[in-house]
This record gives C-alpha cells, structure tokens and sequence, in this order.
C-alpha cells in the first residue's frame, strides 16, 4: 500500500453535540498542523478536574475535520486512514457516517474509507476525541500522533503486512522468515507473486526470493519465504545495524503493489545463569522509564522530537527505555533501531479495575486483545523492541483470577510475536494494598500509590514488597510472563535468587535515590537483568512528585502532590527541554561510565527552613556557582565520584576532604562560605588523582544568547529545529537567572510552535510567544512549513537581541 502523510488542513474546534450550534452558534474552529495536542491550549486552574495527575490541566472534547477528494479513476482501489494515536475514546465519521471507534488513547488504528467515500467530490472526515479524569498523568487531547492515507489495488499487501524474523543466526549467517500478508478485496480469484528482496546496511541486495500465492475474492493468505543472508551485519546498541526488506506484487495487471520495512538481524537469550543476551552477550539494561509527552510540545509526537529524546538519553548513559505506561508512538521505535536504544514496550496502566474514574478500564475488558495485536503489529519489526510488558502496577495481579487474565495477555502476545520476552510491571504494595488495612482510607479503599508510598518508602518498600504475603500473592502472575517485572522491589533480588532459583527479573520501575544500592545487587546477580528509573525524562502531569520543599523540621514532605501551579513530575534525570539534572551524572557515576567527578550545588538559602523530599526527590541544586548570595554565605556542594577520596578547592585553596566512592554513596558533602571565583573538585583512589571537575562564577553584565542546535533542518512536517536561549556572561558562563521575560519571533518558512523553559511551576503557556527563563535558560522549537532560510529572532528587555538563522532543505 502506498501511504503519504495526511496531517495538514485540518481544523479544531470544542466538539459538538447534534443540537449545538442552532440558531446560528457555532463554535470556533482553528486550522491545526498534526500531530496536534488541544489540552496544552486550555486554562489550568486549581480547581482542575484531574487536579495534580493532568498537572492542573482541564478535560475537554474536541473534534477534527478535514475534506479531500477522491477521484472516480480511483474507485477501484482501496482507501484507508491510519491513525497512530488519538487520545481518546475516538470516533470516526466520514461524510457523517459512523466508520470506527477507538478507546485506547495510544493505539494505532485503521479506518477503511470506501464504504463511505463520494468520487469526484469532497469527502469529510470527522475526528472526535475526549479527555476527562481517565489518566494518572498528563494525557494531552486530540490527534496527537501521526496520520496516513494508504492506498493500493484490490490485491495488495496488507497494512503492517510485511513481517520480518531471524529465528536462527549463527558465525555463518543468518536464516530470515518474510511473511508477508496479501489481501484480495476483488471479485475474482488471482495469483500474485510476493518478489522479496533483503538489502544490507550499505543498500546492497543480500538475498532474493520470490513466492506466488493464489487467493480467491474477498480472501487474505501470507506469501512465506526463507532467505539466507551469509555474514549479515548485527543490530546491537553499539552497532544499532538496519536491513531493509522490499516487497513487490507481481501479477499480470499493472497494479502490483509493494512494501519495504526496516529490520535488524539479532539473537535474543534469556535465563537465570546468563540473564539477558543480546547476540550471545550478557548486557545488564542501564534503564529509563520515560513518558508519551515531548516537553512543551505537549503530547505531540514528531519524529524529531522522539529522535532528539533517544539521543540525549543514550548520550546520558541509558541503553534502554520502558514505555510509561502505554505503547511507544512509530516515530520513537524508528528513532531506537537507529540509534541503538532496547526498548521494553508497555501495554496498559489499568485491566479492568479503574485507577481514574472515566479511565481505560471501562474498555479494557472488550478492547485488549485488540489493542495487544495493535502494539505487537507495530512493533514486530524493530529489532529495538526487545520485551512487552502487559501492565502497569495492576490491582488485578495478586489475586487469581487476576492472575489467570495476565496468563491470556501474555499468551496473546506470545502467540502474536514469540520472538520476543514478555514481563509484568508489577508493585508488590499495589498487589496487595487491600489486604493492608492502614494503607487504605475510612472506608478500607486503597489509596493513591504515590500517596502509600510516600510516607518512608525505603522501609515501607523493603518490608511490604519483600514479604511473604507478596511472594504467595504475585508467583502465579509472575509465572504468567519470561521475566518478573519488579517496581520498587529491589529488596527482592536476592531473597528471589533461592526461593525461584528459574526467576529472571528486570527492575521496571526504580527510585533513582536507591541507585547505590541497587546498581551492585544487580551486577553481582546473574538472575537480574536491569533496571529502569523513574524517570529519564521529566514529565507533565504527576505534579511535583519530585519536588524539594522548606519547611522548619525537614524531612519528608506531606502528600506527594505538588500544589497549583506546580505542573511537572521534576523527578526526571533530564528536564522537559533536554537539560541533564545533576542525578543523570550521578547515574553515569554508579553506572560506571563516568570518571570525571560532578559538582552539584544546593541552591543557598537564608530563611533557615529545611528541605522536606519525596522518594522521587533528588537534592535541590544545579551544577552552578554563579549566585547572588552573600560573600560567605553557608552553601552546600555536592560532589559525585566513584574514587575513594573528593577534595574541594574554592580560589584554589582546600576547603578541605571527604570520602566518596561505593562505601560512601557516590557522594561527597562539603559546607562551604560561598565566594565567587572557581570551585574545584579533585578525585583520587590510593592517592593518586583521578580526574578533576570544576564550576567558574559567571562575571560581569548578563548576555542574552541564542542558537540553534542544528543550523540545517530537512523541510519536512517531521523535523524541528531547537534554539536554546541562555543568559551568561561575555565567556558563555551562565547566570543561574529566572524570570527575565524573552519573546520569540519566526520569519520565514518556519512557525512556532513551543517556547518555554523547565520550571516545574510556571503559569505560562508554552503556546505563547513570550516566557520567562528558569534558571538561566528557556527553549523555543520551530516547525518548517517549506524550504529556505528560517529567521528565529529572540529578545528581552535590557538585551540585545538575537537572531538565529536555521535552512530548511528540501529532502
């Protein structure tokens, strides 16, 4: 089937009921570019419904509408509209008849338009979509991934219906499966020859193979073929190398149609005495969960800004992501086989017990088969996917008839791809929170997770998850799956080693303050592959479950929701706008891919309130000593190391020393009276230095700058440019500033389409073309709406502006 993009002309506009708009009302439309997020354009306040999970962000229901036409010399094709995620409870109309209906927010879905069409006039789409407390996060609203239009003959390969395998790799070769879905939509029985041909990395014809297949009318089969491909390239996250395999429909009209995908050649292995082996080696999975949203783009998903994410990722140390807590957009997946980043891909947050009370759960128990075949049907042949997981801390998973419904997922998906592992995402407290009645509120209901975990949850996780009451609860559901998917469990990885000495087990869901901890048990563990942390990307939604508050006493902080206006998690190694926080370095510590230490700075203070956290709480500080505080000022500096002795310098005088390395948690603490100048920090095990990392005061009067991350872009709806504002001083050096207002404007074959910053509270749209900066910084994206020289000028009062230029090339 030939598919192009359908993503422009479309109009928006508060959905409306049959009798709405009589008497000549109407509501207002807007012409929108997909992928498009309505949410981020509506009001939040206090009083939202979905409070803090939606990050003070309203529901609503919109409608999309587009018209094309259709001409009557292509009556005797096939039509169909994709769509890669409409978020949610979607319904169809075409020509203002019912065509389909999709709950699921994330899934990809097919909408076949010939029954509906008019030829040789307009045709109208109509897209209805509705948001309203049925999410634990920021859920954004709308058609907010991609759509296409894909076309092709009667007799023609199927959507997703070419599927690529290599059940047998060795030193030689490589045996490749082609299977390859053919649908015959005529009147009349046909033969077709599926002509199959595999392409290397470098675009060379591998393999070749061809198989006729005879299909009477109305009738589908799958054309197999087995190809040997002798010394193939392997995908790995090193070598992240992509095969191609072209499909072609040869019959005796001139309508063959064809299809090509992209695949990798790798071997996958798991068990309790070598854990996961990717191509025969054992790799542990240095793990990021991360969420759907892009920032301030909200939930749109645009290739570049999913590529961007998996780039900074990897460059942070991660190799692997697990999909928070819906199935990944193409564009990401595409992104992962590129760049070399494993993916665990996740079904649900809820089955058919509510954690919302509009939420999935009210579809789940008619829905999920079909929405399982969604995600394995997208995900097949990316050779980045290495694990499904069928849920998200569900209730339903210590009891046995629950446990007996993640049997039939599992089993679903195995039957649908066994090529690849499945696990559970399973919190032992979530498991059995019922039955722990001080957990529970007045009535005996289980609380929020976050809010039950929040109080201590070191030693509540350790003693809940860890116990014999959790072990008898979950083994039935954790026999349904390849690998026990533990969140929080970490107290279980070696106590599991003994009592299921077959168990294999992935931490699906990590505190990242439990790092030192954790990182070690799962080295020395055969049995346990990895973890992930919540989370590698910072999020909209969960408002301030990351959060630092002052209070008079310290400690803990009370709830774990953040207040209006807070709107972000900020419990993300990387903030919103792709800035690493100082635990991503923290991270690269432990991990053991850093050797440089990190200087992290607690922000001064002078009200003598302490810092109260959360268990997703890391310290309040940035790699900065550039402040406004006193001349001696007490400042706390944090310095990461995995050497055995830190010394600090401040204007190259020793502050003095402290232990850092394994035994000390990766972290040395000094108290120091702040003075501008340059801090230094040296690293040394047996006394001998081993690396050295230092922070200079920005000096003098305050610069506005600006620049592109890229200076060429492709002129494509699925590129973006970045342009990163900072405030520094004439060396570059920034001033931790926030609050200085900046506006942004584009000329050229450009439009704006988010500018704001990471601060986790701001009142401010990111639709807007004005922000103000956090912490000296802010960032502006820019779509391309054609070729040439785009003109992205920055300005604030008392700065000079500046202007950035960025080409967009035709591709």
């Amino acid at each position: 089937m030939r598919s192009v993009p359908f993503l422009t002309d479309w109009s928006v506009s508060p959905q409306r009921g049959l009798f709405d708009g009589i008497g000549g009302v109407t509501a207002p439309a807007q012409t929108v570019t997909l992928p498009h997020d309505a949410m981020l354009g509506l009001p939040r306040s206090a009083d939202a419904p979905s409070a803090e999970h939606s990050g003070y962000f309203p529901g609503g229901a919109v409608e999309y509408s587009r018209t094309f036409e259709v001409w009557e010399s292509e009556a005797d094709r096939v039509h169909t509209l994709v769509f890669d995620g409409v978020y949610r409870d979607a319904m169809v109309f075409v020509n203002d008849e019912f065509a389909a209906q999709r709950p699921n927010g994330y899934a990809r879905f097919a909408v076949r338009l010939d029954p509906f069409l008019r030829f040789d006039a307009p045709n109208t789409i109509r897209v209805q979509a509705r948001a309203h407390k049925d999410s634990r996060w920021y859920s954004g609203l709308g058609i907010h991934r991609g759509v296409s239009l894909a076309t092709g003959p009667l007799v023609h390969i199927a959507l997703d219906g070419v599927r690529v395998s290599t059940p047998d790799v060795d030193d030689e070769g490589a045996l490749v499966h082609v299977e390859t879905t053919v649908v015959n939509d005529g009147l009349r029985t046909r033969t077709v020859v599926a002509v199959v041909s595999l392409h290397a990395p470098d675009g060379s014809i591998v393999s070749t193979g061809r198989t006729p297949i005879t299909l009477l009318a109305g009738e589908s089969g799958v054309a197999r073929e087995r190809l040997w491909v002798a010394d193939p390239e392997r995908w790995s996250v090193d070598s992240p190398a992509l095969h191609r395999a072209e499909v072609t429909l040869d019959d005796d009209t001139a309508e063959g149609d064809s299809d090509a995908v992209t695949f990798g050649i790798r071997t996958l292995q798991l068990d309790p005495r070598h854990g996961l082996r990717i191509n025969g080696e054992s790799v542990k999975l240095r793990g990021a969960c991360v969420h759907h949203d892009n920032g301030i783009l909200g939930a749109r998903a645009i290739a570049r800004a999913d590529e961007r994410r998996i780039r900074i990722l990897k460059d942070a140390g991660f190799t692997a992501i697990r999909s928070a807590h819906n199935p990944l957009s193409s564009e990401m997946l595409d992104a992962c086989d590129r760049i070399g980043m494993l993916v665990m891909d996740e079904s649900f947050d809820m089955w058919a017990e509510a954690k919302s009370p509009f939420d999935y759960s009210l579809s789940f128990p008619e829905w999920w088969e079909r929405d399982i075949e969604s995600m394995v049907a997208k995900d097949f042949n990316h050779p980045s996917v290495i694990f499904y997981s069928i849920g998200n801390e569900i209730p339903e998973t210590g009891r046995p008839l629950g446990s007996r419904l993640g049997r039939l997922l599992s089993d679903k998906v195995r039957a649908l791809d066994p090529t690849r592992f499945t696990t559970n995402s399973i919190n032992g407290l979530v498991s059995v929170i019922t039955e722990l009645p001080p957990m529970g509120g007045e009535s005996g209901a289980p609380q929020d997770i976050n809010t039950a975990m929040a109080a201590d949850p070191g030693a509540m996780m350790t003693a809940v998850v860890g116990s014999e009451l959790v072990t008898q609860r979950t083994e039935e559901s954790f026999a349904a799956v390849d690998a026990t998917g533990l969140n929080y469990g970490d107290s279980r990885y070696l106590s599991d080693a003994s009592a299921f000495p077959n168990r294999v087990i992935v931490g699906t869901e990590t505190f990242a303050t439990r790092l030192d901890l954790a990182w070690p048990l799962i080295l020395q563990s055969d049995h346990v592959i990895g973890e992930f942390t919540w989370t590698g990307w910072d999020y909209l939604g969960e408002a301030g479950i990351g959060r630092v508050d002052y209070t008079e006493t310290g400690g803990a902080f009370v709830g774990t929701s953040g207040p209006f206006p807070w709107q972000l998690a900020w419990c993300g190694d990387i903030d919103i706008t792709g800035i690493r926080r100082p635990a991503s370095y923290y991270r690269e510590i432990v991990y053991g891919v850093r050797d440089r230490p990190y200087i992290a700075v607690r922000r001064p203070r002078t009200d003598g309130l302490k810092p109260a956290v959360g268990p997703w709480s890391w310290s309040d500080s940035i790699a900065s000593w550039s402040w406004s505080a006193e001349t001696g000022a007490p400042t706390t500096v944090e310095v990461y190391s995995d050497a055995e002795v830190v010394e600090l310098l401040l204007n190259g005088a020793s502050v003095g020393s402290a232990p850092a390395g394994a035994d000390n948690g990766f972290r040395a603490i000094f108290e120091v009276p702040f003075a501008a100048g340059e801090l230094v920090a040296v690293a040394s095990t047996g006394g001998v230095e081993t690396g050295r990392e230092s922070l200079r005061s920005a000096t003098g009067g305050i610069e506005l700058r600006a620049w592109a991350e890229r200076a060429e872009i492709s002129a494509s709806l699925d590129d973006l440019a970045y342009i990163a504002v900072a405030l520094t001083d004439a060396h570059g050096i920034e001033f931790p500033i926030s609050g200085r207002e900046i506006e942004v404007a584009v000329t050229g074959p450009g439009e704006l389409i988010g500018l704001g910053s990471a601060d986790p509270q701001t009142t401010l749209s990111y639709l807007a073309s004005r922000t103000v900066t956090f912490d000296g910084r802010a960032q502006a994206i820019v779509r391309p709406t054609g070729a040439g020289e785009i003109s992205i000028t920055v300005s604030g009062e008392g700065f000079a502006s500046q202007t950035v230029a960025v080409r967009a090339l035709d591709e």
